[in-house]
Order: C-alpha cells, then structure tokens, then sequence
C-alpha cells in the first residue's frame, strides 16, 4: 500500500460518518434551507425547471421568487407557547454556587442566558427532528476548586446539530439501559482545515486535518475523567430509531416548496399576460417595449404577418386557490389554523376547541422532552461540580389556549338573552375573568376598591320582606358587603359567589341568607 493510500485511508477514518448518517444528511439539509429561507433556499434551487431553460434564465426566475416561510412561523408559534412561562427550576444542592449562577446568566459562553439558550435547542430540535447538546468543562490543571474559580472555569453548554455529529454508537449495560459509548462530531470549520473531536467512555481524541493538502496536522489524546459522554440529546419528537427525533416541518417544508413553485408560477403567468410572445419570420424587425415599431418586409406573405401569442389569465386564479389549499394543509398539520389565521376562518367552536386540544398536546410533548433534556445537563453539572443533584426542573405541562374574542362574543349574546339575576351575575363574573384573568371578584378581595364593589352590587336585587325594613348596601374596608335591617326585617341578596354579612338585632342578624 503507498504512502497516499494510507494517508487517504486515515483521513477517511478520522472524518467518515456513519451510514444512518449519510442516509439522513441530504433531509437534515432541506430541513435546514427550508428554515432559514433567504439566499439559503434559492442557492438549494427547490425551483423546477422548465424544459429548454436556460441557466441564467433559471437563475432570474431564482431571484423573482418570493418566499412564504411556514416552516419559520410554525416554529416560532410553537416557541412562543414554550416559553411564555419561564421553567421552574430548583437547583438542589447546586443553588447558590457562583458557577450556578454564572451557568444561568451565560449558558453558552456567548452572552446567552439558560432560558434563550433551551429555547435554541427548542428551535432546532424541532427543525431538525433532534439536536445534541455538550456539557464541557476545561481541563486547566488545577489542583482545588478555588484554582477554577480564580480562573473563572467552569461547566458550559454547546449545542451540536445533527449535521456536525457524524457517528456515534449506543450500547446496552448489564442494567439494560442503553448508553453512549462513542460519539464523533466535527468542531469547527476553518477554511480547508477541520477539527474533528472523538469521545469514548476513556478518551477524547482531537484531530486536525488539512483536507487541501491531505494530512493530519495534529492529534492529542487526553483521558475522559468523567467516565461517560456529557451528551445530552433533546428530542422533539421521538422515533422508532435510537437517537433520531421526528422534525416538527418534515411535512411542512414539502408544502412550503409546493407553494414556492406556485408563487413562480404566477410571476411567470402575470408577466406572459402583461407581455406575450411575438411571433414573427427571421426577416422581420420588432424591438421590445412599449410603442415598439414592427417592420416587415415589402413582400412578406399576409399569412405570416407578425401575431402575439395571447392567454386568458383565468390559470392564475386557479394557482392561488392551489396556494390557499397548501397554507390550509400547514396549518392543519401544524394545529396553528386558528393561531396564524390572517383573516377570518370559518370554524364551528367545537372545531376551533378541537385545534387548540391537539395544539396543547403537542407542546405538551415538547415542553416533557425539553425538561427531560435540562435535566439531564443539570445532572452532568453537577458531576462536573462534584454533587449529587437533588433539584428538579418543571416546563409548562398545560397551555390555555382559547380564542378571547369568541369567548367575549358569546358572553355577550348570553347576556343579551338572559333574565335571570343569577345568570347575569355569572355572566359578569365570567366577563370579569376574561377581560383580566389576574381579576376576579372572589380572589381579589380588598384590592377592589370601594366604589367599583359598590358598582357591582348595583348590578343586584335586594329583595325584601318589609319594604321599610331594609337598610342601604354598603362595603366596609374589607371589601365585604353589609345590608342593614330591622329588627324584624328579612333581607336576601342575589348576588352569588360574593360574601355577605348582615347587621341588625333580629334573628338573622350576623348571618349570611
């Protein structure tokens, strides 16, 4: 074997992946395009072309095109469900530690806060299907803990997409958990030189390979002291396949390619119908323009005098229907019809409440996998930091999602239409809690002042036994209402769900009727 041969084989050693990654590298990559839109997406060229057209002519239409990203809004819909909330996190035996609270305020080393940077996992997780997530601490040499923080050392987080992770290998231990047991990434990218890190459960091995000149620059090999691989990988939605994840777009950018090709060809049908063709022999002279000047030949044929090819127009009407029934298929398999309508959707309120059910229980899913993944590198911190972690991170496990002008609307009809006193007291109640969900006439007790309890009593009956045996409804300062009566006097207050005391030296006096 020659020398190049070996070096050939070494190099494919170092930087070859494995083959369920070659399977999926081509999907990972429209994914990716399909997310980030922009110049990305028209250098993947997802146009069809069209027979007899030429580069440049494929490259103009390239450029002409515009855009609709779904798969961006879609996931930008669901992060903004995600994180509305912020995680409860207690932190255990890690709470108050200034490597913790450096952790929280820059997760990444780049500025990012723990918060920002889960919702980055969050976002490619759900575009890729997956992402992995390394927990790293650097080995300086030092002796005591007091060394690192001097230093300012500590744990960090990275987050590795499925694209840069290129082989990796589980095995099942005498427990029967699977663990990583190998896992290769490349590092870093500068110009025709790589970085090319390998993991076992002993090593960490980091090679550097010039791919221009075709050599290994460099290999260090040190010792993995933590015994295991400080990977985490965050799913969005787990598949049969270990270690592959279910994208959140993987529909969604299909359709989002269909209506990119549709939006090119209605470009192309408004441009033929504001300017056909020109049919004409070779002899015949025409410019382009508006005004242009035709010449024709003296003893041209009447039947080959110059004519436009003219169209109707009536197929554009046609790709934009074919537009809306993509956008409607995004949007039903995204569960988002009702959250990214632009205009007005005709949904019965059983349909709309069904959307919202399913929407729930899919950022349920995510928020479990996201506090799964958290979880997993607060454990790995806390081995770096030589503890037990004994804390407990919680996601949002329930979203309210509901539609609050609907809501208002049929309200509104239901106290149009009642007459019951009990009912509309429940009606304003209801109205109360949607107009300010952090408000309602239990809960909020002395914090209403006295004037707006006194408007809300107005809305009631006092109804009486005696006329002249009841007195005036007031509010004392503890928000309570009081209905003063005499001696013999009986008086009942429809006003349900509000407390009532009495006052006066007959029977009933001091309790609630």
């Amino acid at each position: 074997m020659s020398i190049i041969q070996i070096v050939d084989e070494q190099l494919g050693r170092i930087a070859s992946p494995n083959r369920f990654y070659n399977y999926n590298r081509a999907n990972w990559r429209f994914l990716l395009v399909s997310y980030m839109g922009g110049e990305d997406y028209q250098r993947y060229q997802l146009l069809t072309r069209y027979q007899l057209e030429t580069d440049m002519e494929y490259g103009q239409r390239l450029q002409q095109t515009p855009l609709h990203n779904h798969c961006k809004s879609v996931i930008n819909v669901y992060n903004s469900f995600l994180f509305q909330e912020k995680p409860e996190r207690d932190l255990g035996t890690l709470e108050g530690l200034p490597e913790t609270e450096q952790f929280l305020e820059d997760a990444d080393l780049d500025g990012r806060d723990l918060d920002a940077f889960m919702k980055e996992v969050s976002t490619w997780a759900s575009v890729f299907g997956h992402c992995w997530v390394l927990m790293a601490k650097p080995d300086i040499g030092a002796i005591t803990k007091a060394d690192e923080q001097a230093v300012g050392v500590r744990p960090y987080a990275t987050i590795l997409s499925p694209l840069v992770v290129i082989d990796w290998r589980w095995e099942r231990d005498t427990t029967g958990r699977y663990e990583l047991v190998y896992v290769k990434y490349v590092e870093e990218i500068n110009g025709s030189v790589q970085t090319v890190k390998e993991w076992t459960v002993d090593t960490i091995t980091t090679h550097e390979v010039n791919y221009d000149t075709r050599e290994e620059l460099a290999e260090t090999v040190v010792p993995n002291q933590l015994g295991f691989i400080p990977l985490v990988i965050c799913y969005n939605q787990k598949s049969l396949v270990r270690g592959f994840g279910v994208s959140a777009i993987q529909d969604i950018a299909k359709t989002q390619q269909f209506i990119y090709n549709q939006l090119s060809e209605v470009e192309q049908a408004i441009r033929l119908d504001n300017h056909p063709s020109l049919v004409k022999t070779n002899e015949t002279m025409a410019s382009a323009g508006a005004g242009s000047i035709v010449a024709m030949p003296e003893n041209l044929d009447p039947g080959l005098k110059p004519y436009l090819l003219e169209t109707t127009g009536a197929q554009i009407d046609g790709i934009y229907k074919a537009i809306e029934h993509g956008t409607a298929a995004i949007d039903l398999m995204a569960n988002t019809g009702s959250v990214r309508a632009s205009g007005q959707k005709l949904l019965s309120g059983v349909a709309m409440a069904t959307e919202f059910q399913l929407l729930n229980a899919k950022l349920a899913e995510m928020a479990g996998n996201l506090e799964d993944a958290e979880t997993e590198m607060w454990k790995i911190f806390a081995m770096y930091q030589a503890r037990d972690w004994t804390g407990t991170v919680k996601y949002q496990d329930s979203y309210g999602i509901q539609d609050k002008n609907a809501e208002y609307t049929k309200l509104q009809v239901a106290k149009a239409s009642a007459t019951s006193p009990d009912v509309l007291a429940m009606i304003d109640r209801k109205l109360i809690e949607l107009l300010a969900e952090d408000l309602s006439i239990e809960a909020a007790g002395p914090s209403l002042d006295e004037a707006e309890l006194k408007r809300e009593v107005s809305n009631y009956n006092v109804d009486e036994v005696e006329p002249s045996a009841a007195g005036p409804a007031t509010v004392d300062e503890y928000g309570n209402i009081k209905v003063s009566t005499q001696p013999t006097g009986k008086t009942t207050l429809n006003a349900p769900n509000l407390r009532m005391t009495t006052a006066g030296a007959g029977r009933n006096a001091g309790s609630p009727t």
